[in-house]
């Protein structure tokens, strides 16, 4: 692999995709059976097999896996290298009880940074007298727990800006359930994606299906912005006991403290999550929470 060239992709369709080389060449690429499926966001060493295709040689190793659930509730690696996750919330559709907290776990469990925005704040002056969700109370005690938390409204004040610098020269992705303005925040950070989705489109001569593919774009600012419809709307997969305790990060000085290894921080005795707890030492409010996506957890 001497003369290979490295590159990063920026779509993949099944058994070939995409590359973006360092000099900003795109190559439609095959993937190699014995090497993998390369997916989004995915650094690889790439082979030239003709002016602009290439073959995928090897998949540099990951720093983290971005993913989410098939319909089965299986794990399923949608994209690659992200530096940020920016789940979306807002007062319209109120999130349920324990969907950020879901949420943020599932985020730490990929080893990934999350970033909570709370869009549409323009409802807070036009709808005064809606009831705000108790999750959107919180995000004064979110702040405490050292998460950032950005206010968006793609209506007015105070707009996207505290967003944009957010992503500026990282790679980032949306989530968030259906309804609470993702879309919108993404035409908003990028103006040109219908051009550089036509630009795709002609180095493979197919059309790109925008509406089921993971797609890594070039934000204008510097940085990218991983775009997939429909992510994370048809639940979370399955998490086990530990990846769910080490998504509360306030849980992290007490774990191993516990009387018992296998301990999960619930009716068992000794257990050094309670007693911090009882203490004050952790919020009464998230332990519960986590004690609901526990018992969630079990029914997956």
């Amino acid at each position: 692999m001497s003369d290979s060239l490295e590159g990063r992709v920026l779509v993949s369709y099944g058994s070939h995709g995409i590359v973006e080389l360092a000099d900003g060449t795109r190559l439609d690429c095959a993937y190699r059976r014995q090497v993998g499926r390369p997916v989004c966001g995915d650094h690889v060493a790439v082979a030239m097999s003709g002016t602009h295709q290439g073959v995928v040689e090897d998949i540099r190793t990951r720093r983290n896996e971005f993913a989410r659930a098939d319909r089965r509730q299986r794990r399923q690696v949608i994209a690659a290298n992200l530096d940020q996750v920016l789940i979306v919330v807002a007062a319209r559709p109120a999130p349920s009880q324990d969907l950020l907290e879901r949420y943020l776990v599932a985020v730490h469990s990929l080893g990934i940074q999350p970033v909570i925005v709370l869009n549409k704040v323009d409802l807070e002056t036009s709808e005064p007298a809606a009831p705000a969700s108790p999750a959107l109370l919180r995000l004064p005690a979110y702040i405490q727990l050292g998460y950032t938390v950005l206010r968006t409204s793609c209506k007015g004040a105070p707009g996207t800006d505290a967003l944009r610098a957010a992503v500026r020269d990282r790679t980032s992705i949306l989530v968030g359930q259906s309804g609470v303005g993702k879309s919108s925040l993404v035409q908003r950070l990028l103006p040109d994606q219908d051009i550089q989705t036509g630009e795709l489109s002609r180095v493979t001569g197919k059309g790109t299906h925008t509406t089921t593919t993971t797609i890594l774009y070039r934000l204008p600012d510097g940085g990218h912005l991983i775009d997939s419809p429909g992510v994370w709307e048809f639940g979370l997969w399955k998490l086990d006991d530990p990846q769910l305790a080490r998504g509360f990060p306030e849980f992290t000085p007490w774990l191993g403290q516990c009387k018992f290894g296998d301990c999960r921080h619930a009716s068992e005795p000794g257990c050094a999550i309670k007693a911090a707890v009882e203490a004050d030492d952790i919020r009464g409010w998230r332990y519960r929470s986590y004690l609901r996506l526990l018992q969630q957890n079990e029914a997956v």
